[in-house]
């Protein structure tokens, strides 16, 4: 399985995540790719089962949140690994925890977002207080898996709450909600020129902002594949829309499938979330993938700004032919 170039999960591996075991195989293969089961002394067994656990515990009936975006991530995680300057700095603890957090980031996502939780008094906002209410769900979920699975049973107990702790950092900072939090302490130590990667705080900043840009990184990839994931965040969207005004909830932004269009979300989801983002990572990895990565977002971007001037010019069409039948005598009216 090559897993190595960002821009080749397309056709071939894409058909192989959504037929087989996804999120199993690749993180295996990943954890022996990157020599963690020697290093940790993992038995094979526990591993194969603790992930088994985590794929069973995404919905496959999400259009999106499912264990093929976790499979996503987790290979887009995995590519920012290999980044020279993290490659030369990360420590086998540190790619343990990042591609956990990884495969994990999501698990459980019931398929809408927080203020549906908010707003219809779900358990789990209760219980999280509004505050970052599914990444909360997931880190603990996570941490379920990991202490049922009993895959580091055998390591200390201060390693293991070390560890928890940890992915639950790395889980919590891909809220949304929280990016300008992030994006700019990051862009502040850049401007500043001061990250040290030998530092372990540091460091664990890095791989935060890695694993935001793991999860959001659709738009990077390359416009056949990108287009799939645009359609599949869309329709999850627009089926929370569809929920909410079958109960008359009042519709949340962005997912009511009578005004919004495929094409202005992702335009807007680009300008404001991830150009931001991946310029600032470009800044600190200053890669050919990084540039190659930011490349692609330009050109999804104009791609979605031409379907969208398509779509507006069919509607204008559409609408000066409805006026003039509406002109036509009665007898010459089409029907």
């Amino acid at each position: 399985m090559r897993v190595d170039t960002f821009s080749r999960l397309t056709r071939p591996q894409l058909r192989c995540v959504l037929w087989g075991n996804s999120l199993v195989s690749l993180t295996f293969h990943l954890f022996s790719l990157h020599g963690l089961i020697e290093y940790f002394h993992l038995d094979m067994m526990k591993l194969r089962r603790f992930l088994v656990m985590i794929q069973e515990d995404y919905h496959s009936q999400n259009p999106y949140h499912n264990a093929v975006h976790a499979a996503d991530v987790t290979q887009a995680m995995h590519c920012y690994l290999k980044e020279p300057k993290l490659a030369n700095s990360v420590t086998p603890w540190d790619i343990l925890l990042s591609l956990i957090a990884a495969a994990t980031h999501d698990l459980d996502h019931p398929g809408v977002n927080q203020p549906f939780l908010i707003k219809t008094n779900h358990y789990l906002a209760t219980l999280y207080k509004n505050t970052s209410v599914l990444e909360n769900h997931h880190w603990r979920s996570a941490v379920g898996l990991l202490r049922e699975s009993g895959l580091f049973s055998h390591l200390p107990l201060e390693s293991r709450q070390q560890m928890e702790t940890q992915i639950g950092a790395l889980i919590l900072a891909t809220d949304i909600s929280r990016q300008n939090e992030y994006l700019s302490l990051f862009r502040s130590h850049l401007d500043r020129g001061d990250l040290c990667l030998e530092d372990t705080r540091h460091r664990h900043l890095v791989l935060q902002m890695a694993l935001k840009c793991a999860d959001i990184c659709n738009p990077c990839r390359t416009w056949e594949l990108s287009k799939q994931w645009s359609e599949k965040v869309t329709e999850e969207f627009f089926h929370q829309g569809d929920i909410e005004k079958k109960y008359h909830l009042g519709v949340s932004p962005l997912c009511d499938r009578h005004t919004e269009s495929i094409a202005n979300i992702q335009i807007g989801f680009m300008t404001y979330l991830v150009e931001p983002l991946f310029t600032e990572w470009a800044r600190f990895s200053n890669t050919r993938l990084s540039q190659t990565m930011l490349g692609h977002v330009g050109l999804n971007k104009a791609s979605w700004k031409g379907l969208q001037r398509e779509q507006s010019s069919s509607e204008d069409t559409d609408a000066a032919f409805e006026l003039n039948s509406q002109l036509l005598p009665q007898e010459n009216r089409l029907s």
